[in-house]
């Protein structure tokens, strides 16, 4: 057992341009675990925004701020994640849903949409079938709707599995942990014939700089490399309780959600942002879903939004701009926003 060494640090927003916009962080205690999140000004209904696994709330920090002046934003750090509480032997998708409940209803204490990347979109899905009165709109950006589910997800599409499985492996240790070590071997396919590697000389050298940092920022998040996207993804991994990973490994998580039965109990407006993806037979699927997912949800939901967007799994990150567009489209035709006039 061992607990978030980063729980202490809630409160220290860095960024002076989210300061200078309103937003604020802060602890919400659910009497079983601290959520930590940050909000900006109320100048709107609310919008949850809940990051992939792996992120934290600093992952959204390029549409905070625009979003923020139609909305009354939340970005959150779910258990497990960032400053929030480490709960090693307690994850599943239905223990995270009651605690997505504990915030709707503490906190926003109001209807909200909300937009989950990744595995966060699996939890807006959650929300929206379990919690409707909590719920006013979801978004599903880029989420692996029905690829995540057994046994599909380790013997089909078992790509990310096989991520998740080398995470457990090389860092499921916090207390003797090499972050470096994560990249040791990553394969990324590029085509059928051809895969990207970090080049273990590379490994090495940001084994270095990491041990460098530790040395001269005991007790502090990892927050060293280059570009800006590694950075972000060393101090997430930092902050991060290997054992979330090692419940989809060894199968804990999946306690909670059937992904058909959820979407047929959605209720709310539903939009679905879908990002690139590929399928090699090496590796099954390289994304969150496939056109035949897509076209799955659309059957079980046939009032649901759709967007391709030509972009990373993770779309507000590499493509902030078409990320906001679609949250402002897809709120001003559900009328979630105060139309003028009116």
């Amino acid at each position: 057992m061992y607990s978030n060494p980063y729980e202490h640090l809630s409160g220290t927003i860095k960024s002076s341009k989210l300061k200078k916009a309103g937003f604020q962080e802060f602890q919400f205690d659910t009497g079983e675990i601290k959520f930590n999140y940050v909000v900006g000004p109320d100048n709107g209904p609310p919008l949850v925004l809940i990051p992939a696994q792996m992120g934290m709330w600093e992952s959204y920090q390029k549409v905070l701020v625009p979003l923020s002046n139609d909305f009354q934003v939340f970005a959150l750090d779910i258990r497990g994640h960032g400053k929030s509480s480490w709960t090693p032997g307690e994850y599943s998708w239905r223990i995270i849903g009651e605690d997505m409940e504990a915030f709707l209803t503490g906190v926003v204490k109001r209807p909200a949409m909300i937009a989950g990347n990744s595995s966060g979109g699996i939890i807006a899905l959650w929300c929206a079938a379990n919690l409707p009165h909590l719920v006013s709109a979801a978004v599903l950006e880029d989420t692996p709707v029905f690829s995540v589910e057994m046994p599909r997800f380790k013997e089909e599409d078992r790509f990310v599995y096989n991520g998740l499985t080398k995470l457990v492996e090389n860092i499921g240790n916090p207390s003797s942990r090499d972050l470096a070590n994560y990249f040791n071997g990553m394969e990324m396919p590029v085509s059928e014939t051809r895969t990207k590697r970090m080049p273990p000389q590379v490994v090495r050298y940001l084994s270095k700089k990491i041990r460098k940092f530790e040395k001269v920022h005991p007790g502090q998040p990892i927050e060293t490399g280059f570009p800006s996207t590694l950075r972000l993804l060393l101090k997430s991994l930092s902050m991060f309780d290997p054992d979330f990973a090692r419940a989809f490994v060894d199968g804990r998580f999946y306690e909670g959600i059937d992904h058909a039965e959820a979407l047929k109990r959605v209720q709310c407006p539903l939009l679905v942002l879908h990002g690139d993806w590929q399928r090699y037979p090496e590796h099954g699927l390289i994304g969150a879903m496939d056109d035949r997912d897509a076209g799955r949800i659309k059957e079980l939901v046939p009032d649901m939004k759709y967007r391709k967007i030509h972009a990373n799994h993770v779309i507000h990150a590499f493509k902030p701009k078409l990320y906001i567009d679609a949250i402002m489209e897809f709120a001003a035709e559900i009328d979630v926003l105060p139309q003028p006039g009116k």
